[in-house]
């Protein structure tokens, strides 16, 4: 087993792990019917003429389980940050008290709680694409190597069944990351 082989495995492993990071990121914007500071986590301010994180324009905090408070820093970007939360898509609407938004959240009708479950089982196919295209450019690199002479023919099989068996089990941990995260949308 060659040393650059062995750094390409745990690369692989790094950029699927991404996948499921990211996963779990998108996964915490979604609504479950209770406040949470990560609900606003992928809501961008036009603030200063360039997009920034709502986060960077002033400090969420959850003061109650169904309320979300934002404290803009800036009064100049209080207006904005309002606007780019109401067309969020996540069905919220603040309402303005100086400085501060403060965010009722409603509790989730049937039809909305099927719609977010569509929309994580949307996030949940992009992680699986993400790691099947980190596990095609692994089998990619150990079919060069092989062709290069770096590596045999049974090592190339070994490797390639190193790399199946940690997407097969990315994918599982992504199954069961969504099917986690459904159960808690569907909670009434």
């Amino acid at each position: 087993m060659s040393e650059e082989l062995d750094f390409d495995e745990a690369d692989l492993k790094r950029r699927m792990d991404g996948a499921l990071n990211a996963l779990s990121s998108e996964f915490g914007g979604l609504r479950t019917g209770r406040a949470s500071v990560n609900l606003l986590d992928n809501i961008t301010v036009m603030a200063y003429g360039a997009p920034t994180p709502l986060n960077q324009v002033g400090s969420v905090s959850v003061p109650e389980p169904r309320m979300l408070t934002v404290n803009i820093w800036d009064k100049v970007n209080v207006g904005a940050a309002d606007k780019a939360i109401r067309e969020s898509g996540l069905g919220l609407n603040p309402v303005v008290d100086g400085q501060n938004l403060r965010i009722p959240i409603p509790p989730l009708n049937e039809e909305r709680r099927a719609e977010l479950a569509k929309v994580a089982g949307k996030y949940a196919e992009q992680a699986r694409i993400a790691i099947r295209s980190v596990r095609k450019d692994g089998m990619d690199t150990l079919k060069k190597m092989q062709k290069a002479g770096d590596i045999s023919e049974d090592e190339l099989k070994a490797f390639s069944d190193d790399v199946q068996k940690l997407t097969d089990k990315m994918v599982k941990r992504v199954d069961e990351a969504l099917a986690a995260k459904e159960e808690e949308i569907m909670q009434v």
